[in-house]
């Protein structure tokens, strides 16, 4: 990247920013324990989700902004950060970070298009920059972000975070429950935040953030009790027999927590395809909370839908 290097004609890439709950929360902290660091190691540093993350790419229109994409299981990821949050000390608020967990917010490492964590690409304006994948010495990597800077100041992004933190713009205050639930998944209570966008269900079943939160409750508490052994061996028997009701719903659920959402929906659509009774029913249901998981308005959701409707009628 030079000085001169012109910005990409193309936006910010197309990301479903809707859902109910910061599912990083947790990874990024359990990551930062794992180094022994602790989360928000800068004022100029914030967990981004796919909830939050439009609301931290409009703050590049003040600052650069640089986004690290990493996993709550990659120690390489978490290292990175800790650099990553110093150099932020050091550039004064010039730059703002966000850290984001590809694990739990997958549609924003797809957009991206990245094929590797950690990956780090940088946006100005709202337009993405290019930066570099994996670890570098702490001293290359400032030089990206000196040059970021040229590339900034070249299209008229000069400002300053001054001693404020790298916040996103403050959300309007949630409905009791629903913050509720926000703060039992930061405390690691899924249950009782499972219990909480229940109440909100039972007191306006309309309440759609509530019914998506649930979902995406429901699948992270799923999630949890699959170890890694377990993982491979449902894949396993998944492969090995396509009637296996509880390996198909298990790799489901690991394909849209990994990213793969277009392999889990189409799994579950060919077994509702070629099955009846109970099982089909069960699988059905599954796969409209993983819609809600993903966003109804998400291609891939629309595709499948139609896909569902094929194999129902």
């Amino acid at each position: 990247m030079s000085q001169n290097s012109p910005l990409p004609a193309n936006g910010t890439p197309g990301i479903n920013l809707r859902g109910a709950v910061d599912l990083s929360a947790l990874k990024t902290r359990a990551a930062a324990a794992a180094s022994g660091a602790p989360a928000g190691g800068s004022p100029f540093a914030v967990d981004v989700n796919e909830q939050s993350f439009q609301e931290f790419v409009q703050l590049s229109q003040k600052v650069p902004v640089v986004v690290s994409l990493g996993s709550g299981r990659s120690h390489q990821s978490a290292q990175l950060n800790l650099v990553l949050e110093k150099l932020m000390n050091d550039n004064g608020g010039k730059i703002a970070l966000g850290r984001v967990d590809v694990d739990s917010s997958p549609q924003i490492a797809q957009a991206f298009g990245i094929t590797a964590v950690p990956t780090v690409i940088a946006l100005i304006n709202g337009q993405p920059v290019p930066m570099f994948e994996g670890e570098l010495p702490e001293a290359q990597i400032q030089e990206f972000l000196t040059e970021l800077l040229k590339v900034a100041a070249s299209n008229g992004v000069t400002g300053s975070l001054g001693g404020d933190a790298a916040q996103a713009p403050e959300e309007p205050p949630l409905p009791p429950l629903h913050q509720a639930a926000r703060d039992a998944i930061d405390a690691g209570d899924l249950a009782l935040a499972q219990a909480s966008y229940e109440k909100a269900l039972a007191e306006m079943p309309a309440d759609a953030a509530a019914k998506i939160g649930l979902a995406q409750v429901h699948l992270m508490r799923r999630a949890a009790e699959i170890n890694v052994v377990q993982a491979e061996e449902f894949r396993a028997r998944a492969a090995g027999d396509q009637d296996d009701l509880e390996a198909a719903l298990a790799v489901a659920d690991l394909d849209v927590t990994g990213g793969h959402v277009e392999d889990a929906l189409a799994r579950l659509v060919a077994y509702i395809g070629t099955h009846f009774g109970p099982e089909r029913d069960e699988v059905r249901v599954r796969l409209l909370e993983l819609y809600d998981v993903v966003g109804v308005s998400d291609p891939r959701v629309s595709a499948s839908r139609q896909a569902l409707a094929r194999a129902l009628f």
